[in-house]
């Protein structure tokens, strides 16, 4: 679950602290206080790209830092991702923390336990913990899409999706190169005598990579044995083994500040600083001398090397390019030849594409069998919470209709609804008002949510549009789930607010040079306050202090 949440200069947030545990907590305040953003923030360390407006005024950066307890249900899949990720495990093997930190310069960084991240591994890390239902999610409802997302998101199938969608693209791409090699014919065959063509231009040298530089430096090498063999003896007479010697220069040196510094200490110094000298010298005496035993004079080798270099020069502009390119060229163009050989292989393609297409049918098949199992149980589950959320008689059913098979399996999934009893259910989008869109969105998200794994789920502003006695309702269901998850919802109804385990106020203050939010964990007499507050607005009267009591229990 979330432990803990730090914000430091996002929007209007100066510095926010906020320790968090389980069960249902509830954020309520004014419209404007910044409900939302610690929602926008906490969506930052689930990977959610960021701008620089969200910088609060006169600061050059944000931080936000979400700090995760990892309940034992989902430990070994989340320390499997982090270490096949290559993510450091925090010392108590239970905790995770994602940070992201914007600039004003536009960068922005990730991390995930204290190590550098992409937002993508941020996301794949933040679906196995976090779930957040915005206030517009029912929205989706009207999208084909976003339906069948929902179903199998709902019977969590989300590898077999993957699998399928994976096999059909692999079978569709070996189709492809069916149709090419079937289309093609000739060409092909010009083609492959063009790559076999360059091909044995190329073979004659097989260029190495790297190579070029370094008989460049060979050739040089060869090339200046002579001048290199006289430069280095001289250095060596000149250094060590000539009648004025450098080394025996120093040494003579040496001997003479020994009895200086025995007369005046004052050349200490002097003599220190000349005994380095000494050793280096030979050091490089010793390089030299070990350089030249290595030189050679060798015509045949530097005749190979002059041969090969040409050779290089000569195919460089055959191909019109620079020698450094020659072994990547040659490699492609293996490659290329491979492919084309491969491709007009019609009969191996054929059979290949058989096989992937065994293979998609047979994930995709098992994709129809779960998902007809998962739409009879969410029909049911959203028929019989619709029963409480004010739609008495109306009936919710999932539709599978068989299609041409793609890359999202064998059929379309489009939800139906009927508000009353009587009514043959129809098209979602085309029949269900917005309170009924939003109600029953509520429904399926509490469904699914129940379902799921993760562990902590969010809530934002998704009572909106209604009231009353299914306002009551919400709230006992959300109640009902924070008795299993850690349930943190944002409302302006006190019929929800009043059901939370906790409840936490959003404030916006102001000061004379800048504006800012803070948040209030409330006691039990600031909760009847706030909650009379939504009852009755600013006016708080003995009347709205005792329905909210009541409302509290």
């Amino acid at each position: 679950m979330l432990q803990r949440l730090d914000i430091r200069d996002f929007v209007i947030v100066h510095q926010l602290e906020l320790e968090m545990g389980p069960g249902f907590t509830v954020l309520t305040g004014e419209t404007g206080a910044g409900k939302s953003i610690l929602l926008d923030a906490l969506s930052l360390t689930m990977g959610e790209r960021a701008d620089v407006s969200q910088i609060r005024e006169g600061c050059d950066r944000s931080e936000i830092c979400a700090t995760f307890y990892i309940a034992s249900a989902i430990l070994s899949p989340i320390k499997l991702w982090l270490t096949e990720a290559g993510f450091p495990i925090e010392e108590d093997g239970k905790s995770l923390q994602l940070k992201r930190i914007i600039e004003t310069h536009g960068r922005t960084k990730a991390y995930i336990n204290g190590s550098s991240a992409t937002l993508t591994q941020m996301r794949e890390i933040a679906e196995q913990l976090v779930d957040i239902h915005g206030q517009h999610q029912h929205q989706l409802l009207l999208k084909p899409g976003a339906q069948r997302d929902l179903l199998d998101r709902h019977a969590q199938l989300s590898e077999l999706t993957l699998l399928v969608s994976k096999s059909y693209q692999h079978w569709h791409s070996i189709e492809k190169k069916l149709l090419r090699a079937k289309e093609a014919g000739s060409q092909l065959l010009q083609e492959q005598e063009r790559l076999r063509w360059q091909l044995e231009e190329l073979q004659t040298l097989k260029p190495l990579s790297g190579e070029w530089d370094e008989i460049q430096k060979e050739h040089s090498r060869l090339a200046n044995a002579a001048a290199l063999i006289d430069g280095t003896q001289a250095l060596i007479n000149l250094l060590s083994d000539g009648d004025l010697a450098l080394l025996d220069q120093l040494a003579k040196a040496q001997s003479i500040l020994d009895d200086l510094v025995d007369m005046d200490a004052s050349l200490q110094d002097a003599k220190e600083a000349l005994e380095p000298a000494a050793i280096q010298i030979s050091d490089a005496v010793h390089s030299i001398n070990r350089y030249l035993q290595k030189l050679d004079l060798d015509p045949d080798r530097l005749a190979e090397v002059e041969e090969r270099l040409q050779s290089y020069y000569r195919l460089s502009k055959k191909f019109h390019c620079s020698a450094q390119d020659l072994p990547s060229i040659w490699q492609d163009l293996q490659e290329k030849l491979l492919v084309l050989e491969a491709s007009q292989n019609i009969s191996a393609l054929e059979q290949e594409s058989q096989i992937a297409q065994e293979l998609f049918y047979k994930y995709a098949k098992d994709l129809s069998k779960k998902r007809q199992k998962a739409a009879q149980e969410l029909a049911h589950s959203v028929t019989a919470a619709m029963q409480d959320l004010a739609m008495s008689g109306g009936q919710f059913e999932v539709a599978l209709t068989p299609s041409v098979g793609n890359a999202f399996g064998l059929e379309q999934v489009e939800f139906l609804v009927a508000g009353h009893p009587g009514v043959q259910p129809k098209a979602i989008a085309k029949v269900a008002s917005g309170g009924e869109l939003a109600r029953i969105s509520l429904a399926i998200a509490v469904i699914a949510s129940s379902a799921s794994s993760v562990p902590t789920l969010i809530f934002d502003e998704v009572d909106a549009g209604i009231g009353g006695v299914v306002a009551q309702t919400v709230g006992g269901l959300l109640k009902k789930l924070g008795q299993t998850r850690q349930v943190l919802c944002v409302t302006h109804l006190p019929q929800v607010a009043s059901q939370g385990d906790n409840q936490w106020r959003v404030k916006k203050v102001s000061t004379e040079h800048q504006t800012h939010s803070e948040i209030e964990v409330l006691s039990r007499p600031e909760r009847v306050e706030e909650i009379a507050r939504m009852l009755g607005g600013a006016a708080i009267t003995p009347t709205t202090r005792r329905h909210a009591r009541e409302l509290l229990g």
